[in-house]
């Protein structure tokens, strides 16, 4: 397609539509499991080059409707669910949103900030910070990840109990359409009841509807204090009373419950040893909770040991711990944030990312848990996750001594049907906030109602007749 990549050249620059050498740092996954295959990599630096790119590759396509021609479009790379990796055909374009990272303003007024699709997250954090405000979306990939690609999967991260997912903290967007057209929606108004919430259509959509290319987001103040406890507890059954205590203690200053299993945390232990994980060797679980308060942090302090005596004294506590400053809170977080990583040295693994009613959680893990150790004796479970808002990383590891490629190969299809059974039979759902992907899209057939599926056909068609945009993630057509 040589007068296609002249075009795209002459849009974004010849040196912005890369073709040779080494390009798999925009065509191989995060978790190494999937390396395709890209007919270039075009790194536009405004909507406006975006929206030339596109409506250029639907004129080609429409064209040569025999071409396969695509787009991908990418941030950071950091999906779990290969959905922002191309196929290994050559025919797809990736469209990386990275070189568009800019901060266009900060509203004091109207508690807002209007970053670029490329911006990282971390950079939108720092940004809020050093204008006195909070942005609260936090999670492990924060320094490398993208707002385009946070709100493309609607990501969740450790403060979702209080704040919400990606699309909660979204109050506007920048798209561009499959035909190549913009839609300008970063009003940032909290109230517009004239019509259907396209922005909403557009978060989760995974890049199959159109590119996400900016968007205003929400700002909070700043608490007056943030206060951690790590609390090791008995059961899964304490740690939801302890969840449920949390509430009645706290309120709306609790803005994380992260629950750890004890497995999960010896991985840290034995990989890390630079890390001192508290608590974890005497007991089933362990569970991260943050406070923040916006009176002081005596109230703050006083708040949270008032619930931990209360919690020990009902006996869903064992032992617990309180941070007396900011240096020994990150240390705790970094512990919780370290176990994808201690599991990837421990070896290939097969990860679920689902939610449960809280109310299922301790009977989803004891009924899972028993299921797959019945069906491959020795494997080694790893669980984790958000506890507070129903979303755990219910993740499989191979049994001790064996080849974890070959249990890959050998097992996932069995234990996804196990897993996926289950939660199931819960009410929830097989992807929390991960996103679908390539990697779960045939798996929304059996788990997914099929009138969902044909509206979300339907929308996608209407939007995408061409197929163009990032087809084959969330959902199949054609």
């Amino acid at each position: 397609m040589p007068t296609l990549l002249s075009d795209l050249q002459a849009i974004v620059g010849a040196a912005h539509v890369l073709t040779e050498g080494d390009l798999s740092a925009w065509t191989q996954d995060w978790r190494k499991r999937i390396s395709g295959k890209a007919l270039a990599v075009v790194r536009p630096a405004s909507t406006d080059e975006v929206a030339q790119v596109v409506k250029t590759c639907a004129d080609h396509l429409t064209q040569h409707p025999d071409s396969g021609l695509s787009i991908v479009p990418q941030g950071g790379n950091t999906g779990l669910v290969v959905g922002s990796t191309p196929d290994e055909t050559g025919k797809q374009i990736v469209l990386s949103l990275q070189r568009m990272n800019a901060v266009r303003g900060v509203d004091a007024a109207n508690l807002t900030i209007t970053v670029e699709a490329g911006c990282i997250l971390q950079t939108v954090q720092e940004r809020a910070e050093s204008e006195g405000f909070l942005f609260p979306l936090s999670l492990a990939a924060e320094g490398s990840c993208t707002i385009g690609g946070n709100l493309g999967t609607n990501a969740g991260g450790t403060q979702v109990l209080r704040f919400g997912n990606a699309r909660d903290l979204c109050l506007g967007l920048e798209v561009v359409t499959p035909q190549g057209d913009v839609w300008q929606g970063l009003s940032g108004l909290r109230k517009d009841n004239t019509g259907y919430d396209l922005k909403n259509l557009y978060i989760g959509a995974e890049g199959t509807l159109g590119i996400i290319t900016a968007a205003s987001l929400k700002l909070y103040p700043q608490p007056k204090a943030q206060l951690t406890a790590w609390a090791a507890v008995p059961t899964m059954d304490a740690a939801v009373q302890l969840l449920g205590m949390a509430h009645q203690h706290l309120g709306a200053s609790l803005t994380g419950f992260e629950m750890m299993g004890q497995f999960a945390l010896s991985l840290v232990a034995r990989h890390f040893d630079n890390l001192r994980v508290p608590l974890y060797q005497s007991s089933a679980f362990c569970v991260l909770l943050e406070n923040a308060d916006a009176e002081s942090e005596a109230h703050a302090r006083a708040q949270l040991e008032g619930l931990l005596e209360a919690a020990l004294d009902a006996g869903c506590v064992t032992d617990a711990v309180v941070t007396e400053n900011l240096t020994q809170a990150q240390n705790l977080w970094h512990i919780r944030e370290s176990i994808p990583l201690a599991q990837a040295l421990e070896g290939l693994n097969i990860k679920h990312d689902i939610s449960v009613p809280v109310s299922a959680f301790a009977a989803f893990v004891a009924s899972t848990d028993e299921q797959l150790k019945h069906a491959i004796p020795g494997v080694r479970l790893v669980n984790f996750g958000h506890l507070g808002d129903g979303n755990l990383h219910y993740n499989v590891q191979a049994p001790e001594g064996q080849d974890a490629a070959v249990f890959l190969l050998e097992q996932e299809a069995r234990v996804n049907r196990i897993v996926f059974d289950a939660v199931q039979a819960c009410g929830g759902s097989i992807s929390a906030e991960h996103g679908v992907g390539s990697l779960k899209v045939d798996h929304l057939t059996h788990y997914k109602s099929p009138v969902a599926l044909q509206t979300m056909r339907a929308i996608k068609q209407a939007l995408d007749p061409l197929n163009l945009m990032n087809p084959g993630r969330v959902v199949r057509i054609g």
